[in-house]
């Protein structure tokens, strides 16, 4: 597993470096059963935050009702649910594959929508 953590953290560190974000989404850790993977995540994720920190980029974190709220407009909608707006809020030509990387759009686009929410406060 330690390796796993540093090929991690040395990816991420040069996505970082390539594309300068101005900020992080991360999804909050939500585990019901499987405790072995879920402790895998959170080590995944503490290797994700503290990439980002390291590079004094703020890291928001949504729970998975959060992220399904934002994407469908639903905060208990299904996976399948989530994946083909993803698809359509980005107008792209079929699901994203894998899985994650259906996840991990569907996270940003919360963020993007929860920082255009604040603007509206501001």
């Amino acid at each position: 597993m330690p390796e796993r953590l540093v090929t991690i953290a040395n990816g991420l560190d040069q996505i970082i470096a390539m594309y300068q974000p101005e900020r992080v989404a991360i999804e909050e850790l939500f585990f019901n059963r499987n405790v072995t993977t879920a402790l895998t995540v959170g080590q995944a994720r503490g290797v994700a935050i503290l990439s980002a920190a390291r590079c004094n980029i703020p890291v928001r974190e949504y729970t998975p009702g959060q992220v399904k709220q934002a994407v469908t407009g639903y905060g208990r909608a299904d996976k399948k649910q989530v994946q083909e707006m993803v698809r359509m809020l980005l107008a792209l030509p079929a699901v994203p594959k894998p899985d994650d990387v259906a996840d991990a759009l569907a996270v940003a686009i919360c963020c993007a929508h929860s920082l255009a929410g604040e603007a509206v406060w501001r």
